[in-house]
C-alpha cells in the first residue's frame, strides 16, 4: 500500500508520487468514489508536452464525465494501458494500480501542491 502521507495532491482531487523527476499521477479514493464506477478512460498520447492547468485526459463513469488536468509541466513518458484496458482500476486501486500517467517535470515541479493533511480538510470542507 501506497504511504499516502509521501504524495502531493491538487484541488483537482489528483494524487502525484515523485521518483526523482518522474511524477507517477492518478485521481484520489475521494475522487473516484465520487465519479462513481469508471467504465472509460482517455490518456494523452506519450511525449505530449503538458501546462500545469490543462485538460490532458478523460475519466468516464456511469454518473458523470471528469477532467483530467495536468497539476505541473512536463512532458508525458508513459500511460497506464492497464486503466485504459480496465477502467474499474480507477475504482478499484486508485494509488497502486490505477495510476493514470507518469510525466517528465523539472525538479520542484510539486512544490506548491497539497499536503495529505491539507487535501483531506479540502475533502471534509
Amino acid at each position: 500500500m501506497t504511504d499516502l502521507s509521501t504524495l502531493s495532491y491538487t484541488e483537482e482531487h489528483e494524487w502525484i508520487a515523485a521518483e526523482g523527476t518522474t511524477l507517477t499521477i492518478g485521481i484520489t479514493d475521494y475522487a473516484a468514489e465520487k465519479l462513481g464506477d469508471v467504465v472509460f478512460v482517455e490518456l494523452p498520447a506519450v511525449g505530449t508536452a503538458v501546462t500545469a492547468g490543462t485538460v490532458v485526459g478523460e475519466i468516464e463513469s456511469t454518473k458523470s464525465v471528469g477532467e483530467l488536468y495536468a497539476p505541473v509541466d512536463g512532458t508525458i513518458v508513459e500511460i497506464n494501458d492497464a486503466v485504459v484496458d480496465d477502467p474499474s482500476l480507477v475504482n478499484a486501486a486508485p494509488f497502486e494500480g490505477g495510476w493514470l500517467i507518469k510525466v517528465e517535470a523539472a525538479a520542484g515541479a510539486t512544490d506548491g501542491l497539497l499536503n495529505r493533511d491539507a487535501y483531506v480538510a479540502l475533502t471534509e470542507a
